[in-house]
């Protein structure tokens, strides 16, 4: 359609006698009428130039032809819609067994982080594949006091262009990812291959402060941000203790774990049976073991039990205690992930934790220290894996060749000690 408008102002000039530019503010704009649709198409051309915005108009125009001779239509759905739909498509992955509830849960959020960058209102078919190269500079701005970390952006990109690729086959966009600035390899020295982890002295640091926390958070109960507090902190604290990853942690129920009292070596001890549900699981399989309660489990059951009930004595449908969720303030919703990363940064400044962001640690390093414990210990990939949920050759890779300990033990088999002195076997 030929423009109705023959003379334009200094700030305007006409694409080939069907589009226009125009500037508005410091930038030149493109505007177009597309018969079809009976619509304008108006983009920025983001440049200052005149010159640049007439190349770059001429090359929507062409563009935006083809696309209307193709059938295509320009206008789209935002970012928002985009996202609602691929959510969509990974909850049915959750209903089919595929992915887990955690994993839609991290999915989600890394999407959310990405519509406050792009903007919700942002049209699918107008994104382009140099948008989100400067994702990585804004998201490790510091926000709120919380810190974030390369490994975390990197895994948010990689979520991000998983549904950039679903979009682009259903059409939506006219691009299949981002390319997103490469980022220098993380450089950790002789930790290079080895999971961010913290020391022994480290974690009793951190035990220390938390339980401090649980204290103070203790004599505000009956306020909701301090019984908040205590049970991030009472996360934390087991997060440590049995390994969990965040997602089966944060959907045990109260009948998921069970007390065993015993007698070992002489001594009574308390354990903990904790069923980690195949539908919770990262691997989908259903896996029992056992710690040592430190208290932990058996306070916070003796706290959320009788405030459970107090708050739903006569309701017909509030579901026993047995079946609410260990790591909630009402039994139903767990603790936010937010929460738990502020709670986690706030201890590890309390403990005095050094160099926290070059060690990439995050909550889940509480999941690498009890792995790497266990390994040390003595026990076998095998028997590590099958606590851990995870494969024997992971286990194996990871961190069987790459911790002190192990390294000093294999370097000293086929030794033993006889009159304080290490000698070969053969020769004792």
């Amino acid at each position: 359609m030929t423009l109705k408008k023959k003379e334009y102002d200094a700030d305007e000039e006409a694409i080939f006698d069907e589009a226009i530019i125009y500037k508005r503010g410091d930038y030149w704009h493109f505007r177009m009428w597309l018969a079809k649709e009976r619509k304008y198409a108006r983009l920025s051309l983001k440049t200052r130039s005149k010159s640049t915005a007439i190349d770059r108009a001429k090359q929507r125009f062409y563009e935006l032809m083809a696309q209307q001779l193709a059938g295509k239509s320009y206008f789209s759905k935002n970012a928002k819609d985009g996202v609602e739909e691929y959510l969509g498509q990974r909850q049915k992955d959750v209903d089919a067994g595929i992915i887990v509830k955690g994993r839609y849960g991290t999915i989600k959020t890394h999407l959310g982080h990405w519509l406050d960058f792009i903007g919700r209102d942002t049209k699918l078919k107008e994104l382009e594949r140099t948008d989100c190269e400067n994702y990585f500079h804004e998201r490790t701005k510091t926000k709120r006091g919380l810190a974030i970390s390369q490994t975390t952006v990197l895994n948010e990109q990689s979520t991000i262009n998983a549904m950039m690729s679903w979009l682009y086959k259903n059409k939506e966009t006219y691009i299949e990812a981002f390319d997103f600035k490469k980022l220098p390899r993380i450089d950790r020295g002789d930790d290079a291959n080895r999971r961010a982890s913290f020391t022994d002295d480290e974690i009793l640091d951190i035990q220390r402060v938390l339980e401090g926390g649980l204290v103070e958070a203790r004599k505000q109960i009956d306020d909701e941000d301090g019984l908040t507090r205590y049970i991030v902190g009472h996360y934390l604290l087991l997060s440590i203790e049995t390994g969990l990853r965040r997602g089966e942690q944060l959907q045990l129920r109260w009948r998921d774990i069970t007390w065993l009292d015993r007698n070992i070596g002489g001594i009574d001890r308390s354990l903990v049976k904790i069923t980690v549900r195949g539908e919770t699981s990262k691997v989908r399989k259903t896996r029992t073991f056992a710690i040592e309660d430190r208290e932990y489990f058996d306070g916070l059951f003796k706290l959320l039990q009788p405030r459970y009930i107090k708050v739903h004595k006569g309701e017909r449908d509030a579901p026993v205690f047995a079946e609410t969720l260990i790591f909630s303030v009402d039994g139903k919703s767990p603790i936010t992930v937010r929460s738990i990363d502020y709670h986690f940064r706030k201890a590890l400044e309390q403990a005095n934790i050094r160099n926290v962001e070059k060690r990439d640690l995050v909550p889940y390093s509480f999941r690498h220290y009890f792995i790497t414990k266990k390994v040390n210990s003595g026990l076998l990939p095998q028997q590590v894996a099958e606590m851990c949920g995870t494969s024997t050759a992971q286990i194996d890779r990871t961190y069987y060749h790459t911790t002190e300990e192990r390294m000093i033990t294999n370097a000293l088999a086929g030794y033993i000690y006889k009159d304080g002195l290490l000698i070969p076997k053969q020769s004792a």
